[in-house]
C-alpha cells in the first residue's frame, strides 16, 4: 500500500464544540495501554471517522502495532456498552465497524497524516492530556494499589459471607421442611430443649416401629416415646441391671400404650431406630443437651444390628 503523507482533510461543519471536549474522559485503558478510539479522534479533528480510517490505512506503515491496533469484537462491544456511542453517527443503528485504538505515539503520528489547523491544535491538547493522565497515575500509584488490595479483600470477604449465607439458608430450609429428616449434627451444652424437640419429632414421624437401644433409660424417655402415633410399636433395649426401668415400664404400661422391654448386655453405644432408619446417638437420650453430643444417620440395616444384640 503506497504511503501518502500530509493529506489535508476538510473539517466537518458544526464541530467547534470539539475544542471544549474533555479529552481526559476520552482516554481508555485497553490491553493495559492508554488509548483513544478512532471515532473520538475524528470528532475532535472535525472529520468523519470513515475518512480518518482511510488516511490511516493509506499510511499504514507509519502505524505499527504499538502505535495503533484494531479492537476485537469483544473489546468493541465492551467499549460501546461503557461509553454508549453506538448511535452517535450515521443515524442507522450506529457504528458497525471494529474500532481502531491509538496509543499516545499513534496519536502523535496522526499529526503527520492529517494536515489542518484543527488537527495541529487538537493534537497539542491530546498530548497534554496523555501527559496529565500519566502523571496522575504515577502520582496516585500507591492509592490505586491500596484500592486494588481493598477490593480484593472485599471480594474474599463477600464470597465468604455468600457461602456462609448459602449454608445458613440451607439449614433454615431443612428446619422449615417438616418432612425432611436430620442427617447429622451436634447437641451442645445447654441445648436440652433442642435435643428434646429433635427426638420428639423423630418419634412422631415413625410409621411402624420405634426401637431404642440405650443402657440408661428412665421415665423421661418413656414420655418421649408416648408421642408416637397409634399403631406404632415401641421397644426399649437396656441393661438388665437397671432395675428402676423395669418398675417404671410396668407402671407406664398400666396406663399408656405398651412399651416393650428387652434386655441386652453387649451394646455400648446408643441407637434409635425409626422404622427402617438407624440413628447413632453419642449419649443417653435422657441426658441430651447436658454435654456436647453428636448424632448421625447410619446406612446399616436395622435388622442386622438387632440380630447382633444379646
Amino acid at each position: 500500500m503506497a504511503e501518502n503523507n500530509n493529506i489535508s482533510l476538510n473539517p466537518l461543519s458544526g464541530n467547534n464544540h470539539s475544542i471544549l471536549t474533555p479529552i481526559e474522559n476520552l482516554i481508555h485503558i485497553i490491553r493495559g495501554q492508554q488509548v483513544m478510539i478512532d471515532s473520538d479522534l475524528a470528532r475532535l479533528y472535525g472529520v468523519e471517522t470513515k475518512r480518518l480510517k482511510e488516511q490511516v490505512k493509506r499510511n499504514i506503515n507509519r502505524f505499527p502495532s504499538d502505535f495503533m491496533f484494531e479492537l476485537t469484537k469483544e473489546e468493541t462491544v465492551s467499549l460501546r456498552s461503557q461509553i454508549a456511542t453506538s448511535n452517535q453517527e450515521g443515524g442507522r443503528g450506529g457504528n458497525r465497524y471494529r474500532a481502531f485504538a491509538f496509543t499516545e505515539n499513534g496519536v502523535a503520528m496522526l499529526s503527520s497524516v492529517l494536515k489542518s489547523e484543527t488537527a495541529i491544535e487538537v493534537n497539542i491538547r491530546i498530548m497534554r492530556a496523555f501527559t496529565a493522565m500519566r502523571s496522575f497515575f504515577i502520582s496516585n500509584a500507591q492509592i490505586f494499589q491500596r484500592l486494588e488490595t481493598v477490593e480484593h479483600n472485599y471480594l474474599l470477604v463477600n464470597n465468604h459471607i455468600s457461602e456462609h449465607d448459602r449454608k445458613f439458608e440451607e439449614i433454615l430450609s431443612r428446619l422449615d421442611d417438616r418432612e425432611s429428616e436430620p442427617i447429622e449434627g451436634f447437641f451442645y451444652e445447654g441445648q436440652i430443649f433442642d435435643a428434646y424437640t429433635l427426638i420428639s419429632d423423630l418419634v412422631r414421624k415413625a410409621n411402624t416401629r420405634i426401637i431404642l437401644i440405650d443402657n440408661y433409660v428412665d421415665d423421661r424417655v418413656l414420655k418421649m416415646l408416648d408421642k408416637r402415633n397409634d399403631c406404632v410399636s415401641a421397644t426399649v433395649f437396656t441393661n438388665p441391671r437397671n432395675s428402676q426401668i423395669n418398675l417404671d415400664i410396668k407402671r407406664h404400661n398400666a396406663q399408656y400404650p405398651k412399651i416393650n422391654l428387652r434386655h441386652c448386655t453387649n451394646v455400648h453405644d446408643r441407637f434409635l431406630i425409626i422404622d427402617d432408619t438407624v440413628y447413632f446417638i453419642g449419649g443417653s437420650i435422657k441426658d441430651l443437651g447436658k454435654k456436647i453430643v453428636a448424632f448421625s444417620q447410619m446406612h446399616q440395616s436395622p435388622d442386622y444390628i438387632l440380630s447382633q444384640i444379646r
